[in-house]
């Protein structure tokens, strides 16, 4: 899953972007609501987590631009107005929901997998399946040959990416983009140590790999 968090105070967005990624996200950052609009037009975001009071675009005038233009991603709203005539413009303007600061971190991240739950759009968007392998999104439950295969956060987002794009060669770049922030070194090993660590959970003491190299472009998921 790849959110975006759009936040100018740098304190509060070093925290946010620190828990996130250390539940397992990949995060995108944007210090002003023109960037953060910029970032969610331009990228696919499964949520856009978004202050307020921004610089340039302030959080409900990006909203209500997304949603002008299509984009429906779900927005979550932070904010320090937490009177209901704050909560019921937020929520006017297009935001999904919204949460005042100060805030907890554990409500957060609850209200990011109730929003991210609500967003699949059937339970059989929930499963991702090839050949014997099988992920359940909202579980994070990986089985393959009818045995459960235990995944850190990183190598889940891999495989989800590779699942996705079944049968299709993804770059390292487009690894990097999707569950890494898009400021990682282009130069760094990380994909190919984490791939590495990816198929010896999945592929190990199977008969058939699936997850193969394509020398000097980049990996793809296939039976065979």
């Amino acid at each position: 899953m790849r959110l975006l968090l759009v936040e100018d105070d740098v304190d509060a967005a070093e925290y946010v972007l620190r828990g996130l990624r250390e539940a397992g996200y990949a995060v995108d950052h944007a210090r002003d609501g023109r960037d953060g609009l910029f970032a969610a037009t331009e990228s696919r975001y499964d949520l856009v987590i978004a202050d307020r009071m921004l610089p340039y675009l302030d959080g409900l005038s990006l909203v209500e631009v997304l949603r002008r233009n299509g984009n429906q991603v779900p927005v979550l709203i932070l904010s320090a107005l937490g009177s209901v005539d704050d909560r019921v413009a937020g929520l006017k303007a297009g935001g999904d929901d919204y949460l005042t600061k100060p805030f907890s971190f554990s409500e957060l991240l609850a209200r990011i997998e109730a929003r991210l739950r609500r967003s699949q759009a059937a339970p059989d968007g929930a499963r991702l399946q090839h050949a014997d392998l099988e992920m359940d999104l909202l579980s994070r439950r990986v089985v393959r040959g009818g045995r459960e295969i235990d995944l850190t956060a990183k190598e889940f987002q891999l495989l989800e990416v590779l699942l996705r794009r079944a049968g299709q060669v993804v770059t390292r770049t487009m690894l990097l983009e999707a569950v890494w922030d898009f400021n990682f070194d282009p130069h760094t090993n990380v994909v190919d140590v984490h791939v590495s660590r990816l198929r010896r959970a999945v592929d190990r003491d199977f008969d058939r790999p699936l997850i193969h190299t394509v020398r000097g472009a980049g990996y793809v998921l296939r039976a065979g």
